[in-house]
């Protein structure tokens, strides 16, 4: 005859229960790895039970039900709340959030974001739009440096950054040949350390000021660097150039989804993208994939 079950009993706690705003405390340690923000200030605790006997209930709400973040949000909520002496067992009811939940979280995720990005030149006032495409050679330069001379033609100021390290065309689309130049700014009368200055075009009543590795390299120059070196590039480019006044900043991203994006997210959180792609299936797909890396780091698409 097969033994009787038994259900695990919470361990004996080791002193009084916590109270629902300790808890509440405690969980808004806990960071959610892909948002960046903890999980109390996005909305994903909706509720918390104590009961008597220390045991713990947290319902957690993620933004989808496959979360990939899931087991480590898990381990990172048991450990804390169970290293108070009152707490015998945590237990945790996982649910998705609907479509409004979501956008309320993005939209907070990105507002931390912005609170913690780090200082560039570019000025906050300034409309940020980052062109991608995800797969390189559909026309995503030519709708960078289009889009860029319409919004100057109308009398605005409008930056473009050629953040396609490796296959920068900007400048050969434009027909700007100069070389940029760096040299001191003056800011409330004393001289600071130089900065990057932009090529200026004039287009009808307005100014493109431009920026490209095309400037620095010749054309025919390979660039071998790695990713982490492209990203450190285009953050160079942020806080170095002294861009003045700008109503837009246009950024030719360059192919793929990978570190590049990743570090733009992080300094120009309040950024759009406008995804280019073509009827070919391939390049709608990665396409796509390009659009989802976006809205994971609470891009607007």
């Amino acid at each position: 005859m097969a033994a009787p079950s038994t259900v695990p009993t919470p361990d004996a706690p080791r002193g009084a229960p916590p109270t629902h705003d300790e808890v509440i405390d405690v969980l808004g340690s806990v960071i959610d790895p892909e948002l960046g923000a903890d999980i109390v200030t996005l909305g994903m605790v909706p509720s918390v039970t104590v009961a008597p006997n220390g045991v713990v209930t947290v319902e957690i709400k993620l933004t989808i039900k496959g979360c990939p973040m899931r087991a480590e949000i898990k381990n990172e909520v048991e450990s804390r709340v169970l290293l108070h002496p009152g707490v015998s067992k945590v237990d945790i009811v996982w649910g998705e959030m609907d479509a409004d939940e979501r956008s309320a979280v993005m939209t907070k995720a990105r507002w931390n974001a912005r609170q913690h990005a780090p200082d560039t030149e570019v000025p906050l006032s300034c409309k940020v739009l980052a062109i991608a495409s995800g797969k390189g050679g559909v026309g995503k330069s030519s709708v960078t440096v289009n889009l860029a001379a319409a919004i100057a033609a109308g009398g605005r100021t409008v930056g473009v950054l050629d953040a396609d390290i490796w296959g920068f065309s900007v400048p050969r689309l434009l027909g700007i040949t100069d070389r940029m130049e760096a040299r001191p700014v003056e800011r409330d009368g004393e001289k600071t350390a130089a900065k990057i200055v932009p090529n200026e075009l004039p287009v009808g009543d307005g100014l493109l000021k431009v920026v490209s590795t095309g400037f620095l390299v010749d054309e025919e120059t390979a660039l071998m660097w790695r990713g982490l070196m492209l990203t450190k590039a285009v953050e160079q480019f942020l806080r170095d150039v002294q861009w003045g006044e700008l109503d837009y900043l246009l950024i030719d991203m360059p192919p793929g989804t990978g570190d590049v994006q990743m570090g733009l997210a992080r300094m120009l959180p309040s950024t759009d993208l406008i995804v280019v792609t073509t009827p070919a299936l391939a390049a709608q797909k990665v396409a796509q994939r390009a659009a989802d890396m976006a809205k994971r780091s609470f891009l607007k698409v």
